[in-house]
């Protein structure tokens, strides 16, 4: 099969673990989803992550705490203050530990995300943080998904048994959001210096947006050396202000996805790569990481996702399974096997 000489000699390079540029990363998004070369693209790009991470999936489950109106205001997000339909509402302590152990229950799980809002109490997070450390399998990580703060309060999150901050300065943040880029990017720093495992995303990807902004705002996370690379597509979400814009097809987040798993070889920091939401496409283009849900989700119009678009841990163990992964990675590097058997624990 004859492919583009140009995107032929950055897929070579790439097998070669020779990371594309901008430049040549931009190309790679430019091809339509269902040329030869994005199909090529895909293929190189799921052979490198296979090898690059031993041929490993890895489990992350997310608990969303917090419901209501949020003054991000995101415009893309369910929980978006002025267009939300939902009432504000936190979870208690008891609900938030019977659910971690849940997630935990097969130990299989490589960290456990709690998620609040843009604005939150960080002392009630700090106490549900060591609470959840309890609970938890010795071994499986915490990781917080919250607004921005500052180095003391990282330095607090540490201290309590925090390992790592998902943390995003997102597409076209401050226009499609309320919030201040440069804020964002603070945060970032903040996480990466005080030693917390920095999570990243490109996201939440549209049909508007172009290859150049796609390839801008997920090399941050190059730069910056992200513990986690991902991408993820952003969900109409019914009512929302970018409702009207549509979404991207699985195909087109898959292409973006063998991007960004090309373009992180150039980051010795990254350990792996995940598609939001969790679909065999990204986990055969170059993923090997996925997201079980549960309580809110700024993607779902349901106060709980679960049973609606948050997966369980064992969908998740399925879906990597079906997608060829040998192996679950641990929190504490331990493995479990994935086989047509146990991928229903």
């Amino acid at each position: 099969m004859k492919i583009d000489p140009f995107i032929q000699e950055i897929l070579d390079r790439a097998l070669a673990n020779e990371a594309p540029d901008r430049t040549a990363c931009q190309r790679l998004l430019e091809c339509e989803p269902t040329s030869r070369e994005a199909h090529a693209l895909r293929g190189v790009a799921d052979v490198l992550t296979r090898q690059r991470f031993a041929n490993r999936g890895i489990i992350l489950g997310q608990i969303g705490v917090e419901i209501g109106p949020c003054p991000g205001r995101c415009k893309f997000c369910s929980l978006g203050d002025g267009h939300t339909t939902f009432t504000a509402n936190t979870m208690s302590l008891e609900e938030i530990l019977e659910r971690s152990r849940g997630f935990a229950a097969g130990k299989d799980l490589f960290a456990l995300f709690l998620m609040t809002l843009h604005t939150f109490d960080f002392t009630q997070l700090l106490e549900t943080v060591r609470e959840v450390k309890r609970v938890l399998p010795q071994g499986t990580q915490v990781v917080v998904n919250i607004g921005d703060f500052d180095t003391a309060q990282a330095g607090e999150l540490k201290s309590a048994g925090v390992n790592g901050a998902y943390h995003v300065c997102r597409l076209r943040e401050g226009t499609d959001t309320a919030l201040d880029p440069a804020l964002r990017q603070r945060t970032i720093r903040v996480i990466r210096e005080v030693g917390l495992d920095w999570y990243y995303c490109c996201e939440p990807i549209g049909p508007e947006h172009s290859a150049a902004e796609l390839v801008e705002q997920l090399w941050l996370g190059i730069e910056h050396g992200c513990f986690q690379h991902a991408a993820m597509r952003r969900v109409w979400v019914p009512g929302s202000p970018l409702s009207q814009r549509g979404q991207i097809t699985e195909l087109r987040l898959a292409q973006v996805v063998a991007v960004v798993a090309l373009a992180s070889l150039a980051c010795r920091e990254t350990r792996n790569i995940a598609v939001h939401e969790p679909n065999l496409l990204g986990l055969t283009a170059g993923a090997n990481a996925v997201y079980a849900e549960s309580g809110a989700n700024p993607r779902d119009t349901e106060r709980d996702t679960t049973g609606h678009r948050g997966l369980d841990v064992a969908a998740c163990r399925r879906m990597l399974y079906e997608a060829g992964f040998a192996e679950l990675l641990r929190g504490d590097g331990s493995t479990s096997e994935l086989s047509h058997i146990a991928n229903e624990r």
